[in-house]
């Protein structure tokens, strides 16, 4: 067991407030490694970033959901490769509240415990004696170089691999491997978010023992709290959300130093003083917190609804969703208008506006995010029957 002081919810925005500058010195670094260095990992971990939703019950901080937002908004102000490392750890830490109590202390119980995978079920998982045999390929592996514990969607078949169920249901359980079963591939070459090491994954035949995994469509609480009321995919929504407003935030921040210094070809004027730098920062300060406002009031009308005791209603459900789509959306395009209005200055991939603005892009690809999450969204306002499985 880690030696790891107790940090608490209230230690976590002011950790990420004071860790801050020194992972945007590095963020040129993490982003030629294609993975956060492992100096950078270990900041992060001693802070407790990783396990922002993590239940108390297990030595963990167990952040409300809007505190969750901010510390990964404050992250993403820096570095988004980290944000985004901090994002998927401490989502995942979610589960921490639904699996089976010896299950959660068994992967979430240490304080250096940092968890991540992909959800969906692209994997084969085949029932044995004692457990089941899973093999497959994961894209998108978040982090999970540095992760104690990795997970993977699978889907149950039978011995000639067709579809099949378990007696008790199980059909397609997101599976916790042990570390040393998963082989990271070099597929991590990508435009933005690179720092954060979303490299392919794999297993082959690797045996998982019974109970280690957890079924999120159907997955019952064990615990009882206004956070394990929360909806697992909206929660991931509101995480990729919570980095694209922290990165506008940085690039805000960023665009007025460049602003003040720079003088466009053929101008006696600094950008600062032409009406077209002024307006372009001020809408995109709009832009983030408008966004980071209409985030936090679909999260507090549902942690209300939460903290009362009662599940969320669809509604609920849905404007976290739109919100989040929303904030990813618009966000991207306000660092897009930034970095045209920077000019030349922000060409540079040694520019930290530039990085911002292409992981800004990434982010917004998103599937929890992307632009056709306002197809569910309206055709849930409009009445129309649709598919909420992932909502």
């Amino acid at each position: 067991m880690s030696s790891l002081p107790r940090v608490t919810a209230s230690d976590l925005l002011p950790a990420a407030r004071t860790l801050g500058p020194s992972l945007a010195e590095r963020a040129e670094r993490a982003e030629a490694e294609r993975t956060l260095p492992d100096d950078v990992v270990a900041d992060l971990r001693d802070a407790g970033l990783f396990r922002l939703l993590t239940p108390a019950d297990l030595g963990g901080p167990e952040a409300d959901v809007a505190t969750a937002s901010q510390v990964i908004a404050e992250v993403a102000r820096h570095d988004g490769g980290a944000a985004w490392c901090v994002m998927i750890a401490g989502t995942t830490s979610l589960m921490a509240g639904f699996l089976p109590e010896d299950v959660a202390f068994l992967v979430f119980g240490s304080p250096d415990s940092c968890a991540g995978g992909y959800a969906a079920p692209v994997g084969t998982a085949t029932p044995v004696d004692g457990g089941l045999r899973v093999s497959g390929t994961w894209a998108w592996g978040s982090g999970t170089r540095h992760c104690t514990w990795i997970g993977g969607g699978a889907r149950i078949v039978d011995p000639d691999g067709k579809p099949a169920r378990r007696a008790d249901g199980l059909v397609a359980p997101f599976v916790f491997f042990d570390r040393d079963d998963v082989e990271h591939l070099d597929t991590w070459h990508v435009t933005g978010l690179s720092g954060s090491g979303s490299t392919d994954y794999r297993v082959e035949d690797t045996f998982v023992p019974e109970g280690r995994w957890l079924q999120m469509m159907d997955a019952t609480p064990r615990l009882d709290g206004p956070t394990w009321r929360f909806p697992f995919y909206g929660m991931l929504a509101i995480g990729i959300a919570s980095v694209s407003i922290g990165l506008l935030d940085g690039a805000v921040d960023r665009f007025g130093e460049l602003a003040t210094a720079k003088k466009p070809e053929g101008s006696k004027r600094t950008l600062a003083e032409r009406a077209s730098g002024q307006a372009a920062l001020s809408t995109a300060e709009a832009t983030a917190r408008s966004s980071r406002a209409f985030l936090h009031d679909a999260i507090g009308e549902a942690w209300t609804t939460a903290a009362a005791g009662d599940p969320l209603t669809l509604e609920h459900r849905r404007s976290l969703r739109l919100a989040a789509c929303d904030a990813a959306q618009r966000c991207a395009d306000a660092l897009i208008t930034l970095g045209r209005e920077a000019g030349g200055a922000a060409v540079y991939l040694r520019e930290p506006l530039q990085r911002k603005i292409r992981d800004g892009q990434v982010a917004a690809t998103h599937a929890m995010v992307a632009p056709r999450i306002h197809e569910l969204t309206g055709r849930l306002a409009l009445g129309l029957e649709t598919d909420t499985t992932l909502l």
